[in-house]
């Protein structure tokens, strides 16, 4: 029977985990009419994507500011410019600032246009990304020009050109459509995804299930040698555990090891993983020390080590 590294076993007690506080109560000091005239406005400001000014929304109604200048008051904040930062772009540039409903509906034009030519979750779908359009005066028509194009290019790429995109970077046919209509923007994306897809072929390597955060740990820096380390362990010693495991009526899986061998690259939890396998290694030991029998079967060695 195999036996996983060592390293210290005194096992840590779980974390106590705090119930989250309640949200802030910003009426509770405001009269009826002010409270009306907070939610009226909290409510707007939340359809742009900007619920965090509710305190200084409160705060300015506190100070008997009317609705209409609290609402100029706020296009001043930090906050306000970052989400219509196109807004700030049109400016330099002597252009007309775009009204909130405007600037939205264009947003919306914008993605409902890179959703319809199948463009890849993550690629031009959040209002940061359409920050230069806008700040550029670039139509919904004149984008869809531009997607049209990069679609019409990944069409009539030549056939060794979509090979190679294929076998280097696992591009489908949205994927090279992106990289033809932004190449500096859609690499990382393409990057990401290639990263994560060497992980999870380490997984099916070693004959386990690809794991759901494969791309948490592309992007926390697990490299594919790491990859293939730690699915090598996984595969090794995961029936020895789970066995132990059931013994004691813990169930050990996959996951359990992802947790303790990825460490930082893991959610929280990854040290409660780890404690969960010193914890039942070094019951084995104690149960294999009372039983000559059961002393050549029990584990030598406690958790992994993190890779």
């Amino acid at each position: 029977m195999t036996t996983p590294m060592a390293v210290q076993d005194v096992a840590k007690p779980p974390s106590q985990l705090k119930p989250p506080a309640p949200p802030p109560d910003w009426t509770k000091d405001l009269s009826g009419d002010q409270r009306n005239a907070f939610v009226a406005l909290k409510d707007l400001f939340s359809s742009y994507g900007l619920g965090t000014l509710a305190p200084k929304i409160a705060d300015f109604i506190k100070k008997g500011y009317s609705a209409d200048t609290i609402s100029i008051l706020l296009q001043d904040t930090s906050e306000y410019k970052e989400r219509f930062a196109g807004n700030e772009i049109r400016k330099q540039k002597g252009l007309p600032v775009l009204p909130p409903s405007q600037y939205l509906a264009t947003e919306a034009a914008y993605r409902q246009l890179m959703a319809q030519a199948g463009l890849p979750k993550g690629f031009y779908d959040q209002p940061s990304d359409f920050t230069q359009f806008i700040g550029k005066d670039v139509s919904p028509t004149e984008l869809k020009s531009r997607v049209d194009l990069a679609s019409q290019a990944t069409i009539l790429a030549s056939p060794e050109y979509k090979n190679a995109l294929q076998k280097m970077y696992g591009l489908d046919s949205s994927h090279m459509t992106a990289y033809f209509l932004d190449e500096n923007r859609a690499l990382p994306l393409i990057q990401k995804q290639a990263a994560a897809a060497q992980i999870g072929a380490e997984a099916l390597r070693h004959g386990l299930q690809i794991s759901g955060k494969t791309e948490s740990y592309a992007l926390a820096g697990v490299s594919q040698q790491q990859a293939a380390q730690a699915y090598g362990q996984i595969a090794q010693e995961l029936p020895d555990y789970s066995k132990i495991g059931a013994s004691f009526g813990t169930n050990v899986n996959q996951g359990t090891f992802e947790q303790a061998l990825f460490g930082g690259a893991t959610p929280p939890g990854a040290e409660n993983a780890q404690s969960e396998l010193e914890r039942l290694a070094s019951w084995n030991r104690a149960r294999a020390g009372g039983s000559a029998g059961a002393a050549s079967q029990g584990l030598a060695r406690t958790t992994p080590t993190t890779v």
